[in-house]
């Protein structure tokens, strides 16, 4: 038997093997934890801004390399 033609059916076989071990392993009913009370966050409503002011740059700048 040559593994190679067979190789899709390996596969399934796997993939059902894990899918009932898997569901086998799982307990029966999940475990829940306990919901906390939401932490409220004091949130900053003033935006910080960033203001860059520079002059363009010539042509004769921006052809020479930097030193």
């Amino acid at each position: 038997m040559n593994i190679l033609k067979n190789m899709e059916l390996v596969f399934i076989v796997a993939l059902a093997l894990t899918a009932v071990t898997a569901i086998a392993a799982s307990p029966s009913a999940p475990a829940r934890a306990p919901v906390a009370a939401p932490a409220v966050e004091v949130i900053d409503t003033e935006m910080m801004t960033v203001v860059v002011s520079a002059k363009r740059m010539t042509p004769a700048q921006k052809a020479a390399p930097d030193a």
